[in-house]
């Protein structure tokens, strides 16, 4: 499927961009040529398929929740530019 220049340039503008006319017909080849793999993807029959949602079959990537200790209040304001007890102390922004 071949883009045209006025369908790249509404693209380039949808995504807010200033393309010269050399990148213009750069894209415009480019874009083609993803959408000609997409059209080759959607040729394939996937009806045996079952979705998923990852690409391996792997249940849980994830490990266990497990509570451990934190750093103490003074191990972990020690580079902290200003404090107030054992809290960081931020510039107020907000009236």
């Amino acid at each position: 499927m071949a883009l045209t220049l006025e369908q790249v340039r509404h693209v380039a503008s949808l995504a807010r961009l200033s393309l010269s006319p050399d990148e213009e017909r750069r894209y415009a080849t480019q874009l083609s040529a993803v959408l000609d793999a997409v059209a080759q993807l959607q040729e394939l029959d996937v009806s045996g398929v079952e979705p998923t949602s990852h690409a391996t079959l792997a249940s849980s990537l994830l490990r266990e929740d497990v509570t451990l200790p934190s750093l103490p209040p003074e191990k972990g304001l020690a580079n902290a530019p200003s404090k107030v007890g054992t809290r960081f102390a931020v510039p107020k922004i907000i009236e």
